[in-house]
């Protein structure tokens, strides 16, 4: 592709100069990449509900288990 070459034409019609520049803008929003969305924080009544640890498995376990953390 040249560079005196046009990226597109206009097949029909006679657009105006606001519907050009519509359509190129459209263009170039559209060739974007989309960027990816944040990380949603977990809130901390989703946090509370979580276990912290789970119980060590070995001699003892079911000892331990009764414990408070």
């Amino acid at each position: 592709m040249s560079a005196e070459e046009p990226l597109f034409r206009v097949v029909r019609g006679v657009p105006t100069a606001e519907e050009l520049a519509a359509l190129v803008g459209a263009i170039v929003v559209r060739s974007r990449p989309v960027a990816a969305a944040p990380p949603v924080a977990a809130s901390a009544w989703a946090r509370s509900a979580r276990p912290v640890a789970a119980p060590a498995a070995g001699p003892g376990a079911w000892r331990a288990s009764g414990l408070p953390r």
